[in-house]
This record gives C-alpha cells, structure tokens and sequence, in this order.
C-alpha cells in the first residue's frame, strides 16, 4: 500500500472513530454540554486533560521550534509543563470545589457582580481566539501536506469536522473524543521518535538517545555533533543562548503563570464528581503530558541533524522527495544566490518578509517568489518552522506507516484542543453572558441551542485566524498564555487566597492586564515597521511571548490599589472564600 493510501486509512480511520464516539456521547442537557455531567473517572479525566493541553503547538511546533532555536527554546518546554504543575497544586482542587461550570461563573460568584462575570467573558474570548488561530493553523498545515490541498483548504476542512464533534457532542463527546485522541497522538509522536533515536544513537529510548553517542564513527555526542554542525554553517552553537535572561525569565514565567488561567484546562477540573478527583486527574495529566514533553528536546535535535545532512551543499536535482513534498504546499523553499545549482543552509533568512510562491521555476529549478526580495545573506533556504515533527519521518526515510501516524497524530493534536476551546467560547456565550446575565429565565433547551450557534460562530472566526495567523503555531499559542496571566490569573489567584479582594479591584485589574498586554503584542507583532529591529524597542528587553508577566504585575498593582481605595466585599463572600479553602470535613475534625 503506498504511503499516501496509509495515510487516508489512518486519518479516515481515526476521525471515524471521533464522530463516533461524538454521535455515540451526545449531549442532551446542558450539565452534559458543558461538564459532561460532573461524573468523569479520574484517569479516563487525565487523559482527555493531557489530550486538551498538548495541543498543536506541543505537537507540532515545539520540537520544531526548539530544533531551530536550540537552546532558547527550551523556555517553551520549561514554562508549559511548570505551567500544569502550578495549576494542578495551585488551583484546580479549590475552583472544582467550588463546583460551577466556568471561570467567569467563579469570577461573577466571587466578585459578586455581573459587570466582572462579562469582563472575564471578554478575556476569555481574547484568549481562546488567539490560542485557537494556533490550532488551526497547525491542522492546516497537516491537511496541506498529507491530503495534498492547500493550507487554506486544510483550515476548512478542520473546521468542519471540530464541527460534528464540538457542536453535537459538546463537553462530554469532546472527554471521550481526547482520550482516543491522547492514545493516537502519543503513539503517533513515540513512535518515530523511537525509530529515528534507534538510527542515530543505536539507544531505542529517545529521552536517553539525546544524551548518546551519534553511531556514525565520529565518538561525537548528539549535542556534540549538532553544535560543530552547525557552527559549520554559520550558525552559534544549538546549546547557548542568544536571549537576554530577563527574556528567558518573563517568556517562562508567562507560560507557567498563563497555564494556570487557561479557560479550557480548568474547565476540565469541573467534569470530575468531587475535589480529590481534580487532584488524581492532575497528577494523572502530569503522567501522560510528561511523555511527550520530555521526549520534545530528543525529536528536536535528531531532526536538526537529519535536517542539515540531507539539505546542506545537496544539489537541487538531487533534493530528497520530502523536500519537494513539502515544497508543494509551500511551507519550504529554495533560491540558489550563488549560482551553484546547490542548496545552502546558513544563518539568516533566506528572504525578507514571508515567501509567496508562483508556480515557475527558476534557472536552477528553484520555485521562484513573487516578488523576490532576497535577504543579503549565504542562506538560500527557507523552511517553515512548524513542519518539522510532520517531515522527520520521511527525512529519516521511515516507512510510510509512520508517516500515516504522524499525519493522524498531528491533526489529533490540533483538533482535540481546538474543541475544546471552541467549548470554552459556546459555554461563555450561552451560559455566562445570556443565562447568568443577560436572560436568566431562559429554558435549558434555548441555552444549549445558543452554544451550539456561538460554537459555529467560534468556528468560522477560528478558521478566519488559522487561514491569517499573527506569527508560527507555538507563537501564537505563547501569545495566548500571555493574555491569560494578564488577564484572568490574578483574579482567580485572589479569588481564592484573598479575602479583601473586591469586585471594583478584580474588574480594574482584568481590564488593566488585558489591555496593555494585548496592545503590546498587538504592535510589535502587527503594526511595528518589520524593517526595524523591533527588539531594540521591546520595554525592558522584553519580547510579546514573555509581555504577560509585566501584564499580570500591573494587574495585581492596579486590582489591590483599586480593592483599598473602595468598599471591601460582604461577610457572606468571605464566608464563601472561606468554604473554598477549608477542606471538606476539617471543621467536624477541628470540633472534636
């Protein structure tokens, strides 16, 4: 069977097997929509959590990401996994006790106000658009390659299947749906991972294949090898750093701190019958996320290295037929400026702004770019950072079933976060802005069909955004975390641990993080003069991905200076706060 049938088979199979279980778990009341009933198993909740949180920018972007930023992207895997550890021991147990559907119903409740219910709406959507233009820009990306469409198409189709699954089967379709999806996903990701560090290092055990000696006769190290590699070419060497600490600080600081107000992974601790299962489910997550996270720096390295043996110095004539492959959609490209009919790899890129590709071919054979302007520098290749992971099995020459899986791995990652944040943009609409707010005596019926629509409506924008991303899948997604420890995190964090917190300071304090935040990133990734270095005029040295933790302090400075200027909240919400920090059974236990 040839590899592009494997890979219908694959994908056709797999996403059978997710509208099945969407159609089988369709949602019939609204506890179902959005907890999917509160009655969730903790290992069964684990899994469907890790399956929400690696999302396509886990998958997909971040061992490319951290293949061509060596070093510096280390500070992606750093903040993401101490990210869910924070929100596991932190967080989680005392928002599921306090037992509501959302986090703007925690923050209505809390800050007893319907004005910072909707302003939490509002932060809410911020962040899960950003986040979503991530995840379908990455299912594009796998569609364009694999079903041989364009990106655009690609967009379109994924929109269409979140569709069946989000729309019909709501929370407790999407918890069974992300379980398969985990199984497919981390297959789909170990698998290769195993073969290529096998190839490499002879060590079947990527985490340990890292650390190995290369098995070409060189008694060089991974590391090693991939350092001289490249300083060959031009490039500073994988393991050192080019940004600034208090960058390196405030990007993994942004991620973990944002991780902890991500609307879609604490909604999670919602579907779970009690307290002590949103622990279990944590810790479980944290076993099923480690998986991957700890193997991304093995993946990353052996595709630098397959990468650059078999494109440096190659003539064009010559290119692997993954080359040519993912030349077709776009996502890599050569331009010969010496003249030598070879392909050169070297610091810089290759062209200045982003390719755009007519179907002519140059003098060499190289697919030519509209409106050519080439940077000034040896580097004639330009490759797309997110196609990485999707590439390394057919860079390393692995057979066309490993291909197929990655393919389905891929879009497993990408969708089954997609839903759920598409979940997460229905439940705000419907549940938090028309029943608790807006139209309290609206009938269950009404509610869950109004999520559905805002659920179709997230999904037109969300394609709008994958189709026109502000920057590669793994940026996005940062930007995203940034927003939501701007945002929301110091009011949920103040929700619990402060009893002086009021609902003029939480609003203030949202309100304060989101905006500047946002404009931040907003300028320097949209409106700032791409000519410029921008980094020259980042505010103390610090780039948008890591913006959020100025954010979040402005948030905290502006809330508690708002809280003291203003009336202090009522007895029965310290009363509430007090409940949700007591454990169930302390005040029987203290009496006797």
């Amino acid at each position: 069977m040839s590899t592009q049938a494997l890979i219908y088979l694959f994908v056709g199979v797999s996403f059978a097997i997710y509208i099945g279980i969407a159609i089988w778990s369709r949602a019939g009341s609204t506890k179902e929509f959005y907890v999917a009933g509160g009655g969730v198993h903790p290992i069964v909740n684990g899994m469907a959590t890790a399956a929400d949180w690696m999302s396509a920018a886990s998958f997909i972007s971040m061992a490319g990401l951290i293949a061509f930023m060596g070093y510096d992207g280390s500070v992606y895997l750093m903040g993401w996994t101490g990210g869910y550890v924070m929100l596991a021991l932190l967080l989680a147990p005392y928002l599921r006790k306090f037992g509501q559907f959302t986090v703007p119903d925690f923050i209505g409740t809390r800050y007893y106000s319907k004005v910072a219910r909707t302003v939490a709406v509002i932060c809410l959507i911020f962040i899960s658009f950003t986040y979503i233009a991530g995840q379908m820009r990455g299912v594009g990306i796998v569609f364009s390659r694999f079903l041989d469409v364009s990106v655009e198409v690609g967009v379109i189709i994924g929109m269409a299947i979140v569709f069946v699954y989000a729309v019909l089967g709501g929370m407790k379709g999407i918890t069974y749906t992300q379980v398969a999806q985990y199984c497919v996903l981390i297959f789909a990701y170990m698998v290769p991972a195993i073969f290529i560090s096998m190839l490499i290092t002879g060590n079947p055990v990527p985490q340990l294949g890292l650390g190995s000696m290369v098995n070409d006769g060189s008694g060089m190290y991974v590391l090693q090898k991939l350092d001289s590699s490249l300083q060959a070419m031009g490039f500073g060497p994988y393991t050192d750093g080019s940004k600034s600490m208090i960058d390196v600080f405030c990007i993994t600081a942004a991620l973990m701190i944002g991780t902890a107000g991500l609307p879609h992974v604490i909604v999670r601790f919602f579907t779970v019958p009690k307290a002590s299962d949103a622990r279990k489910s944590a810790g479980w997550a944290l076993i099923f996320i480690a998986l991957l996270y700890t193997t991304a720096p093995a993946v990353a390295a052996f595709a630098r290295l397959n990468f650059n043996d078999s494109v440096n110095q190659t003539a064009y004539e010559e290119a692997p037929g993954w080359f040519k492959n993912w030349e077709k959609n776009n996502l890599i490209a050569w331009v010969d400026k010496n003249g030598d009919g070879k392909m050169e790899v070297a610091k810089g890129d290759a062209f200045k702004g982003s390719p755009e590709y007519t179907a002519g071919t140059g003098a060499s054979g190289q697919r030519l770019v509209k409106n050519e302007v080439l940077s000034d520098n040896a580097n004639e290749v330009y490759v797309d950072k997110d196609i990485m992971v999707l590439a390394n099995p057919e860079i390393a020459n692995l057979p066309g079933w490993v291909i197929a899986l990655v393919a389905a791995g891929g879009l497993a990652a990408a969708l089954s976060t997609a839903a759920g944040l598409l979940l997460v943009i229905s439940t705000a609409v419907s549940h938090d802005l028309l029943k608790s707010t807006f139209k309290p005596d609206i009938s269950e019926k009404a509610e869950l069909l109004s999520a559905r629509v805002a659920a179709t409506a997230a999904i037109v924008v969300a394609g709008i955004l994958g189709i026109y991303p502000p920057g590669w899948v793994a940026q996005v997604v940062a930007f995203a975390f940034g927003l939501a420890a701007a945002s929301l995190f110091p009011a949920i964090f103040m929700g619990i641990f402060s009893k002086k917190m009021n609902k003029e300071g939480a609003i203030a304090g949202m309100v304060t993080g989101l905006v500047f935040t946002f404009s931040y990133i907003f300028y320097f990734k949209l409106l700032a003069d791409p000519a410029v270095n921008v980094a020259d005029n980042w505010l103390f040295g610090i780039s948008p991905e890591g913006i959020g933790v100025v954010g979040m302090v402005l948030n905290f400075i502006v809330a508690i200076v708002v809280a003291k200027l203003t009336a202090p909240p009522p007895a029965e919400i310290d009363a509430l706060v007090e409940s949700i920090r007591v454990p169930r059974g302390a005040s029987e236990a203290h009496a006797h």
